[in-house]
């Protein structure tokens, strides 16, 4: 009768796999020794890569560089023309307002107009620390469409400050505002730009707090101002 092979012990089995432990550090250490060996015989190949990689991360830089350069050019030079603004649908208005804005400094300006967002279509913080909400009122006729009145106004008052914390509120249109919603504005502190004020900031260099009056005071000192 042929013996059953014993079965290895536990202890036998920890030492297998110390032993193949031990033997694949030795191996990789082995490795980096040879390499580093052949380093050291062709030293010139390090010298090579550390150039490429300078010149490499160089290069990647200046275009980075470049781009952000190119892209706040453009920025600076964003123009708008009234006839243009009128040709927008409503949601290219409100993204042209957060252009604008950005143009001018607010760097976080973003647009936040669709359903449910309680009168604010763009929100931004101007240089001087001012938390900015606007809703835009486009009009595909101008001056010529339906005035923005008090009704509107009403519900950016309601929300402006209590819900979106703005510093100053802002009702823009490419058309007309009626009287009523002019005195209701003036009585609750809010800032309109109509038609003309709209085409002198979108034209110009100014930015939009150079153009409104009775503005809240800055947070903190302004590098514009």
């Amino acid at each position: 009768m042929s013996r059953r092979p014993r079965r290895r012990t536990r202890r036998q089995q920890q030492k297998d796999t110390q032993f193949a432990a031990l033997l694949a550090a030795a191996v990789a250490v082995g490795m980096v020794v040879t390499v580093v060996n052949w380093l050291l015989a062709h030293w010139w190949v390090l010298l090579v890569a550390a150039v490429l990689a300078v010149v490499g991360g160089t290069g990647w830089w200046q275009q980075r560089n470049r781009r952000a350069r190119w892209a706040q050019a453009q920025a600076r030079a964003l123009r708008y023309g009234l006839a243009q603004l009128d040709a927008l649908t409503h949601r290219q208005f409100e993204h042209a307002i957060r252009d604008l804005m950005r143009r001018d400094g607010c760097t976080d300006a973003v647009q936040v107009g669709g359903q449910g967002d309680l009168g604010a279509d763009v929100k931004a913080t101007d240089p001087s620390g001012r938390r900015w909400v606007i809703q835009c009122k486009h009009r595909r006729n101008g001056d010529r469409g339906a005035a923005v009145g008090t009704p509107d106004l009403q519900v950016l008052n309601g929300t402006g400050r209590p819900v979106h914390g703005a510093d100053v509120v802002v009702m823009v249109t490419n058309g007309r505002i009626t009287r009523p919603g002019r005195d209701f504005a003036q009585q609750q502190r809010l800032h309109l730009v109509d038609r003309r004020v709209l085409g002198e900031w979108a034209a110009g260099s100014r930015p939009l707090w150079e153009l409104l009056r009775a503005l809240p005071p800055p947070r903190r000192p302004s590098a514009l101002s």
